[in-house]
């Protein structure tokens, strides 16, 4: 199985050592179509029903009929809950029985992720990172290492910080020590997404989220 071949490096920057991923996950052609279609499906699946207006049979009142239905010279009327009433339902407003929900099958969503990363490595957006650790709650640590890639390896081109920083376990040091830092998002391996993937410019994963990637996805 044909291989493209990746150098790992360490928070310092400094080259130690080769990763080998398949290309058959890897190595794919862009699909902008698949890519579009996972990332309407998640847009849509994590979308919130919120606006909602009620319609006549929701608003309060119409217990009696405003006038009689003859005599009166007036139009005949039924309930003050009529949509042509002040205060009564609406016609055709948003509700929250809306679904925006999106289906889209297990194997064409992996593709799609396996695009995303093949273009990011095409791209030179793609870092394999040794391993994250940190021995205090420090964000100027981690924005130091992230200015050595910045200014070694990624190359941003004066464009504002863009990187997406993927683990391979869940650290509190790392997570608090990024959350303040403008233009960086720290992710579990388990939950990398299409979202995230394009959202962020470049991308640094740990060497064991990079197998991981290559194991999972086969």
């Amino acid at each position: 199985m044909s291989t493209i071949n990746l150098k790992i490096y360490n928070q310092k920057s400094e080259e130690v050592g080769e990763e080998k991923l398949p290309k058959t996950i890897f190595g794919l052609d862009l699909n902008e179509s698949l890519v579009h279609q996972a990332l309407v499906a998640q847009k849509g699946n994590e979308r919130q029903v919120l606006a909602h207006t009620k319609d006549r049979s929701e608003v309060r009142g119409g217990g009696k009929k405003p006038w009689n239905q003859k005599g009166t010279g007036r139009a005949r009327v039924g309930s003050n809950r009529s949509p042509i009433w002040i205060g009564g339902g609406v016609t055709f407003g948003p509700t929250k029985d809306r679904n925006f929900k999106k289906d889209i099958n297990k194997k064409m969503k992996q593709k799609a992720i396996n695009i995303v990363l093949s273009d990011k490595i095409k791209n030179n957006n793609f870092v394999i990172l040794e391993k994250m650790e940190l021995k205090d709650f420090k964000t100027s640590v981690v924005d130091k290492i992230l200015l050595n890639f910045e200014k070694k390896i990624i190359n941003n081109k004066n464009r504002k910080r863009s990187i997406l920083l993927i683990n391979d376990f869940k650290d509190e040091k790392i997570k608090y020590s990024t959350r303040n830092l403008e233009g960086v998002k720290l992710i579990n391996i388990d939950n990398i997404n299409i979202l995230d993937l394009l959202k962020y410019r470049n991308l640094i994963v740990s060497a064991k989220s990079a197998k991981k990637l290559s194991e999972q996805r086969k």
